[in-house]
């Protein structure tokens, strides 16, 4: 797809269906928010439909997530694990044939929930925050549990966009990020406090293509003493209209309505990578990576490659206003991510 130099995307004020009875993507559905207003109502389309709720909290020391999907011909719930201070990782992936058992609602505040012998998933909405809960029994020989509450203060915004590939092909995303937590992970022996850290939700429904390609960068931090979250993408939003990208600035989304450029070794993901706006200097970022995750799926003739890369941006971002904002040592990850799926 060709990337452009600035898209006109619609800001969605009020609730709206993301499908149409039929099963195909609402036209008026198409724009961003800055909270969640779509009932992402899928129906229809056979083992295309795709959906998700993906959570992640880092501190400075550790970073853990879990993750309820469900693909349509495959569930999967998983958890990973990292302590940076001493480069302890772990994944503990669970497939279900046909999403059996991984519950997942329409609309992002929904309960999610899955639950077997070995692992337990649930995410359940309060009034201003979500509680996390999780139990995997044995996670490389250790009992592994989290209590976390992810808060959402009131005047919190959220990127919550359509990227519309075609009539029959869509996606609806929240990307929600830098938000206050409380709580803990517990591994064994060793306890983790999470209060320092700040949440993370990718919450995914859409019908998608068989083959698609994406990469994604998420910070948080304080920046002159004001919360700050970045959310990048590429790839899978080139040329479509839409994007997922923005700053959040003390609460505030700043949307940029302009294509990224991911710029890193294919060789040595471990590399510096740099983010940057296609022509304007809206953002200019650095990323140097000090850990990586890769992760490798194939079921038959699905199957999905990644590589997340977890460590510091620096840079520039500009605001709405044209105000430039100095980053430095922003901790977050980006990731390379190719799928057939």
């Amino acid at each position: 797809m060709t990337k452009t130099r600035r898209y006109d995307e619609p800001e969605l004020t009020k609730a709206v269906d993301l499908c149409s009875p039929e099963g195909k993507l609402n036209q008026e559905a198409i724009g961003w928010s800055r909270r969640p207003l779509h009932n992402c109502n899928l129906s229809g389309n056979p083992l295309r439909k795709k959906q998700w709720n993906y959570w992640a909290v880092a501190t400075d020391r550790c970073f853990f997530s879990a993750t309820i999907s469900n693909l349509d011909y495959l569930g999967l719930a998983f958890v990973y694990f990292i302590d940076f201070e001493t480069n302890f990782y772990h994944e503990l992936t669970i497939p279900r044939p046909f999403g059996r058992g991984c519950l997942l609602g329409n609309y992002v505040d929904d309960d999610v929930l899955f639950e077997n012998k070995r692992m337990t998933i649930a995410f359940k909405s309060l009034e201003n925050s979500t509680d996390l809960q999780v139990e995997c029994s044995n996670f490389k020989g250790e009992k592994l549990t989290a209590h976390i509450k992810v808060s959402r203060p009131a005047d919190h915004e959220t990127i919550n966009v359509v990227i519309p590939w075609s009539e029959k092909q869509f996606q609806f995303t929240s990307k929600q990020n830098a938000l206050p937590v409380e709580g803990s992970v517990k591994l064994g022996s060793n306890s983790y406090d999470l209060k320092s850290g700040f949440g993370c939700l990718d919450f995914g429904r859409g019908i998608w293509p068989y083959s698609i390609f994406w990469n994604w960068a998420s910070a948080a931090g304080v920046v002159e003493g004001k919360t700050m979250g970045l959310n990048f993408g590429a790839g899978w939003t080139d040329g479509t209209g839409m994007n997922e990208n923005g700053i959040l600035i003390g609460g505030r989304i700043n949307k940029i309505s302009e294509d990224l450029v991911f710029e890193y070794n294919e060789r040595n993901f471990s590399y510096p990578w740099n983010i940057r706006t296609v022509l304007s200097d809206q953002v200019d970022i650095k990323f140097e990576p000090f850990f990586k995750r890769a992760v490798k799926n194939k079921v038959l003739f699905f199957g999905s490659e990644m590589t997340q890369l977890f460590g510091r941006f620096s840079g520039t971002v500009k605001d709405d206003a044209g105000t430039v904002h100095s980053i430095e040592n922003l901790f977050g990850w980006a990731e390379e991510h190719q799928a057939r799926w």
